[in-house]
């Protein structure tokens, strides 16, 4: 039986990145009467199961981000091990 980790990967665009989804639902809470939320940035999260035993794993997760999860142009990761 082979141990498994769990990773969350945050993904979130890098500050200066516009953030139109995030303009739109800051602009439909003010419409709501949140006027005190001042400013909403989007973003997404991945949980990633993984083997236990595999080998670099903080190295090839850091490969899945830049070249599948995220894009590094515009966008940053972090990632917590649960």
């Amino acid at each position: 039986m082979t141990d498994s980790q769990k990773a969350v990967v945050y993904v979130r665009l890098k500050e200066g990145v516009l953030d139109p989804q995030g303009v739109t639902i800051q602009k439909a809470l003010e419409q709501m009467g949140y006027d005190e939320i001042e400013k909403v940035r989007t973003g997404r999260f991945f949980e990633l199961q993984i083997d236990g035993n595999a080998a670099n794993i903080d190295q090839r997760i850091d490969e899945v981000c830049t070249k599948l999860l995220a894009n590094p142009v515009i966008e940053k990761f972090t990632v917590e091990k649960a």
